[in-house]
């Protein structure tokens, strides 16, 4: 079992955000072998935990052939571009951009006039030229909800080999994944696998997760489905 938490990752960031960055997949990182980072499950090759200055933003940029899961803990942001422009979120919602081979221009901005946090995934397609495309989702209190990754003869959700999956806890509850697993504690605090867990901490097990909050939390799960 690998434990990576936030005291331990540089800080960085660009344009208007704050962030560390808990996975740079050195399959696609080539400068990351020499960082604390972790490698990615499947697909999944990237992970950062961003703090948006009051009113900051990302600026107005494109992504090609990956797929860009946000996820939002705490405040709001203003989804901009070429995707669903004027789309808003808020703590607890999801977003899922697939950029496929034509690709998409966005820009995330911090409306507010404090700070917010929101994290982001980066998951390589399984197979290349996929149209673009646009889903959010709004997670159930104490229900694990998929957001990404499933069979291609389904719609809801973007298909892939590699899965997320979010749960924003009530306290005191266990949620059990079996088999190889990374998980993100986004929010509030708990035990994963018998270890003490505050928040902003990735774990990653090849034998399977067993999380009891001990407040509310939010928890994202990536596994392979291969």
């Amino acid at each position: 079992m690998e434990i990576l938490s936030y005291s331990q990752l540089p800080q960085g960031g660009f344009a208007g955000l704050k962030e560390r960055q808990f996975v740079t997949d050195r399959r696609v990182f080539k400068q990351a072998k020499n960082s604390k980072t972790m490698d990615g499950i499947g697909n999944f090759i990237y992970l950062a935990d961003a703090n948006f200055l009051p009113h900051g933003e990302t600026g107005m940029h494109g992504h090609r052939e990956v797929d860009v899961i946000s996820v939002m803990v705490e405040g709001r942001i203003s989804h901009a571009g070429s995707l669903e422009h004027g789309q808003g979120l808020k703590a607890g919602v999801s977003q899922v951009q697939r950029a496929g081979g034509e690709g998409f221009q966005h820009n995330e901005i911090n409306p507010d006039s404090s700070s917010n946090q929101m994290i982001q995934l980066w998951v390589m397609p399984d197979e290349s030229g996929e149209p673009a495309g646009y889903k959010v989702y709004e997670s159930v209190k104490g229900e694990v909800t998929n957001i990404y990754g499933g069979a291609k003869d389904q719609s809801n959700t973007f298909n892939s080999h590699t899965s997320i999956s979010v749960v924003n806890t009530f306290a005191a509850q266990t949620i059990i994944h079996d088999g190889t697993v990374m998980a993100y504690l986004s929010k509030g605090s708990g035990e994963m696998n018998g270890e003490k867990i505050q928040a902003r901490t990735l774990l990653r097990s090849e034998s399977g997760l067993t999380f009891k909050a001990s407040e509310e939390s939010q928890l994202i799960l990536i596994y392979a489905t291969q």
